[in-house]
């Protein structure tokens, strides 16, 4: 069996979004379950819209979801000098020939054929051929550089997520694949779908994983693969991720950068769980490990239709992976989002994120709740006069009285309330709501004696007394 050799390559014009990190996604996942290697390259020539920041956003986001590569980061604008010794090979064999059709009159040519109702494309005027005779070379013109695109048959390809594609040959033009040269200059600078072939002949890239926004650009990379004498890579072509609007995915429709999502306290395992439901599936399995994805993993069961990004579901998603994960693993999230607030944190941590976890869907809201252990309570008045109430106040302070003495543990405290209950004739939520609301603020919390037992005594004490 061929080793398997996939690659990422995102342009970095604007900051990675989910839509764009799903195509990471799969090519990762393709090369770790059979045990290939996984490439990045920065696909940077329209240096104009490229940026460094939107650079850093493709290497955190990638590194902060664990999508690991085995070579690069490679960056096209460093290649640049093979590019053009491969482009002169080309033009050698005679596969590429100079056209001095400038922008004006390509323009008008355009225009020409919409109003006669024709597909708009280069006519093929500087094409060479046996028996034509070229225009004159019109003086001070530096030509751009086409590709021969072959005039007849079809050019297909079995692709893993569309199956058969067909392309007539005579539907494609003559690419431009080099743009004019500058003085000093043997060729000009080649275009992204030239250079795109070149990367994937020199790192042996064996399958090609990439948004269906490049479909249109595959035959025409098929041709230059077999005019370099090469074999063109597996290609599989994902449809795209749609927003909550039905439109496609992008910075433009509210798109967030992936790392946005560290931030608000989504877990990278998460995820990659969510992401990799965006468009395959493994039966009617919707929480996985990270393992069991690499496990299940198939390009055969990636899906044919766009698939739709849904915040709630990925924060559902999230929630049921932060439940699964011990106080232990946990802390260290909290403990980053609460030093963020110049907050402090102690030996209770662990113990507080195995309490509060259920009742969260990201660690920034875990982060939320635990902080009410570290900061005093501020219940709004309308919620006091509401359950701490003249009725209420012995209760409380009978309460205070009983904790003075008792362990300072679950059991323990349970016992101390279930004598108040007993000896005062109220319901636990008459005692516990205003107990709550004294010591965190709220009158929603886990039971009542684990949270007690997470508080210091002193504190609580007070709290109660003082009601």
């Amino acid at each position: 069996m061929t080793h398997t050799r996939t690659r990422f390559a995102p342009s970095p014009t604007g900051f990675i979004h989910l839509g764009n990190i799903r195509s990471a996604l799969y090519p990762w996942a393709f090369a770790r379950s059979t045990g290939g290697d996984f490439i990045l390259r920065i696909e940077d020539t329209d240096v104009g819209r490229s940026t460094q920041a939107a650079v850093d956003v493709i290497l955190e986001g990638m590194a902060w979801l664990g999508l690991d590569h085995d070579e690069g980061p490679f960056y096209q604008m460093q290649r640049m000098d093979r590019y053009k010794e491969v482009l002169l090979q080309l033009q050698a064999k005679g596969f590429v020939y100079p056209c001095y059709m400038g922008v004006e009159e390509l323009d008008a040519l355009r225009e020409r054929q919409m109003a006669a109702k024709e597909k708009p494309r280069y006519d093929g005027t500087w094409r060479p051929a046996p028996g034509k005779v070229l225009p004159p070379i019109p003086s001070g013109v530096a030509p751009v550089l086409r590709f021969m695109t072959p005039q007849d048959g079809v050019v297909a390809w079995d692709d893993k997520v569309k199956g058969r594609v067909e392309f007539q040959n005579n539907e494609l033009d003559d690419l431009v694949i080099a743009r004019p040269a500058q003085a000093g200059e043997a060729v000009g600078t080649p275009t992204y779908n030239f250079c795109v072939v070149v990367d994937d002949i020199d790192m042996a890239i064996t399958h090609v994983i990439r948004g269906d926004d490049h479909v249109n650009n595959t035959p025409r990379q098929i041709h230059i693969f077999r005019a370099l004498g090469a074999e063109p890579p597996v290609y599989a072509h994902l449809p795209t991720v749609l927003n909550e609007q039905g439109e496609k995915l992008s910075k433009r429709n509210g798109a967030k950068p992936v790392t946005q999502y560290a931030k608000e306290g989504f877990l990278p395992d998460a995820m990659v769980n969510y992401l990799a439901r965006l468009g395959w599936s493994h039966g009617d399995d919707e929480i996985f490990s990270r393992a069991q994805f690499l496990e299940w993993f198939s390009l055969d069961h990636l899906g044919k239709s766009a698939a739709q990004f849904d915040d709630a579901k990925l924060r559902w998603v999230n929630a049921q992976h932060l439940k699964a994960m011990p106080g232990s693993a946990l802390a260290p999230l909290v403990a980053a989002h609460l030093a963020e607030r110049a907050l402090p944190t102690d030996a209770r941590l662990e113990r507080l994120c195995d309490l509060l976890k259920d009742r969260c869907d990201t660690t920034v809201a875990l982060a939320d709740w635990v902080s009410r252990f570290y900061t005093d309570a501020s219940p709004d008045a309308a919620s006091l006069a509401q359950h701490v109430t003249d009725a209420v106040r012995p209760a409380l302070r009978a309460l205070a009285q009983a904790l003075q003495d008792c362990a300072w543990d679950k059991a323990s405290i349970a016992a101390a309330i279930k004598q108040v209950l007993l000896d005062t004739g109220l319901k636990m939520p008459q005692l516990a709501m205003p107990v709550r609301l004294l010591v965190l603020g709220t009158v929603q919390t886990p039971s009542l004696d684990a949270v007690l037992e997470l508080l210091p005594r002193e504190k609580v004490l007070s709290l109660l007394s003082g009601a």
